[in-house]
């Protein structure tokens, strides 16, 4: 029996038809991913910040939002930090990460976003210019040498990845939210 046929079988049973589905795509996307360790591929999210292209390791960023429509100013708090917003329920702090670097506010436009930074005990909404998508690059591409930058983010930096004329600076998120300079955000 095909796989076509298998599922048109479990039409008229929504449950199991689900799970049938629900079992594909994990076994599709558990191959993916043993595949891209078999292959030593590094996957990551592109950001550009300040005309800057950087990455941030995939497992570092849990999402990415658009900037929250409402955000509550925090009393006696650094100029970085730029508000609480309320996401599905849960209060996130939102902190201007260009300003945090030294590198001047943000500015917002339709393209601004805010990457979610992926950490049991820090929570922490990272605004930057733009957000790009993934990129995945082969372990051959790294270097740990990681290149000067116009916000000058070298101590968070993990290395570079360099492909062609571009380069790829490595931004730890991690290093950034432990930082004390981060943590100890009241003016």
């Amino acid at each position: 029996m095909s796989q076509s046929a298998a599922l048109k079988s479990l039409r008229d049973r929504p449950f199991e038809l689900l799970a049938e589905l629900e079992r594909r795509g994990r076994a599709v996307t558990a191959s993916g991913a043993s595949d891209a360790a078999q292959a030593g591929e590094w996957v990551g999210v592109a950001l550009r910040m300040a005309g800057e292209l950087y990455l941030v390791a995939r497992e570092e960023a849990r999402e990415v939002l658009g900037v929250p429509s409402s955000l509550t100013r925090v009393p006696g708090a650094k100029s970085w930090i730029l508000g609480l917003a309320n996401v599905r329920g849960q209060l996130l702090p939102v902190i201007d990460l260009r300003a945090y670097l030294g590198g001047g506010p943000t500015p917002t436009s339709r393209n601004t976003r805010v990457v979610i930074v992926n950490h049991r005990e820090i929570p922490a909404g990272l605004m930057v210019d733009e957000v790009l998508g993934f990129r995945r690059f082969a372990d051959a591409e790294f270097s740990a040498q990681a290149p000067p930058t116009i916000v000058h983010c070298e101590r968070y930096l993990a290395g570079v990845f360099r492909r062609g004329n571009e380069q790829w600076p490595v931004l730890g998120l991690r290093s950034v939210v432990e930082d004390p300079a981060f943590t100890g955000a009241a003016a």
